[in-house]
C-alpha cells in the first residue's frame, strides 16, 4: 500500500507553481520572475513582471489565522486611503485581499503588495529620515482611531505581551530556574508600573507593531513607505514609541536619531508625562515579546541557536533594559 504523505512543519511553495496558480487571481500581466525572497514570519517572494515588481507575502500555518490576516490587509487599504504612506495591498479580480494556499501543513494565505518605492536606509537612518518616521507615525496613530474591522485581531494587551509570552519562554528556562525567577519577577513589575494605563483614545489605538529601520524604505528626496504590518493590533501609541527604542537601541542606531524619531512624533501627537515614564517598562515588554516570537518561529527555521548563549544574552538584554542606563544599550 503506498504511503500517505509525511506530515511537514513548513513547505517552501515552489515559485513556478505561485506563478501560474496564485499570480493569475490579481490583475497583473507579463510576470517575468518570481523568486523567494525572505523567510521570515512569513516567506516573502519578489514578482517582477515586464513594468513593475511586487512583493507577494505567503503566512506561515502556525503564525497567522485568515481573520488576523484581513485584519491587517483591511488596515492598510484604510490608511493608503487615508494618504498614510503605505505598501498597498491589491484586491484579486474577485474583490479578495488575500487567496488560500492548501499547504502540506495546512492553510496558508497569499497576499500581493506593491513594492515600496526606494530602498531600506544604508547605515541605518540619519536623523531626517528619524525625524520623517516619526511624524509619519504620529499621523497613523492620529487616522487608524477611526479604523474598524469586523476581522478579530489580537489586542497588544499585557498579557498577551507578557503573560502569554512567558508562558512560551518558560519551558526553555526549566534547567535555569534563577533567569526563570528573575523574568516573573520583571513581568509582574512592568504591570505593577504600567498599571492606570488609560486605553482610550488617543492613547490607545491602533499600532504598526513592529516599527523600525528596516521595515521602511526611503527615496532620495526623503519620502517614507512603510510596509510589514504583521505585528499591528490595537495598543498603547506608548508602547508603539518603546518598540522603536527598544529596536533602535539593541542594533546601536545613534541617539539623535531616536530624539529626531521622537521629535517627529511629538510634532504630529503631543504624548503625556505618564507616557513618557511607560516607556521603559513598555520597552522591556517588547523584549519579552520579540523574545517570545523568536522561540515559536524557531520550529520553522532553526533551533540550534536556542543555546545557554542564545538564553543568557536574552536575560542580560533585559537586565539592561531594566537599569538607569537602558536608552545607551
Amino acid at each position: 500500500m503506498p504511503q500517505p504523505f509525511f506530515p511537514v512543519t513548513y513547505s517552501t511553495l515552489a515559485c513556478d507553481a505561485l506563478i501560474s496558480r496564485v499570480l493569475p487571481h490579481f490583475q497583473i500581466t507579463g510576470i517575468r520572475n518570481c523568486q523567494l525572497w525572505h523567510r521570515g514570519l512569513s516567506d516573502v517572494y519578489l514578482v517582477e513582471t515586464s513594468s513593475t515588481t511586487y512583493v507577494l507575502r505567503v503566512s506561515h500555518a502556525h503564525w497567522r489565522t485568515k481573520t488576523e490576516i484581513d485584519f491587517e490587509l483591511e488596515l492598510l487599504v484604510f490608511l493608503q486611503q487615508r494618504d498614510i504612506p503605505v505598501a498597498r495591498p491589491l484586491y484579486t479580480k474577485d474583490g479578495q485581499l488575500s487567496i488560500e494556499i492548501v499547504a502540506p501543513e495546512g492553510q496558508r494565505y497569499a497576499a500581493l503588495f506593491d513594492f515600496a518605492p526606494g530602498q531600506v536606509p544604508l547605515g541605518d537612518l540619519n536623523p531626517a529620515q528619524g525625524q520623517k518616521l516619526g511624524e509619519t507615525v504620529g499621523r497613523l496613530h492620529q487616522v487608524a482611531i477611526d479604523f474598524h474591522s469586523c476581522a478579530y485581531r489580537q489586542p497588544l494587551t499585557l498579557d498577551y505581551l507578557l503573560d502569554d509570552s512567558l508562558e512560551a519562554i518558560a519551558p526553555f528556562l526549566q534547567h535555569r530556574q534563577q533567569d526563570h525567577d528573575y523574568l516573573v519577577d520583571s513581568i509582574a513589575e512592568i504591570k505593577q508600573k504600567l498599571q492606570g494605563m488609560p486605553k482610550n483614545p488617543p492613547f490607545w489605538s491602533i499600532c504598526w507593531g513592529d516599527p523600525h529601520s528596516g521595515n521602511a524604505h526611503f527615496t532620495d528626496d526623503n519620502q517614507v513607505t512603510l510596509f510589514d504590518f504583521d505585528q499591528c493590533g490595537y495598543g498603547w501609541r506608548a508602547f508603539e514609541l518603546a518598540k522603536f527604542l527598544h529596536v533602535s537601541a539593541r542594533t546601536g542606531m545613534e541617539k539623535t536619531v531616536r530624539n529626531a524619531f521622537l521629535e517627529g512624533y511629538q510634532s504630529i501627537q503631543s504624548v503625556t508625562s505618564q507616557e513618557e515614564d511607560s516607556i521603559q517598562p513598555f520597552a522591556q515588554a517588547a523584549h519579552i515579546w520579540q523574545w517570545s516570537i523568536s522561540l515559536k518561529s524557531a520550529k520553522v527555521h532553526d533551533n540550534c541557536r536556542l543555546n545557554d548563549g542564545y538564553f543568557s544574552h536574552r536575560i542580560r538584554q533585559l537586565r539592561m533594559l531594566a537599569s538607569p542606563e537602558w536608552e545607551l544599550f
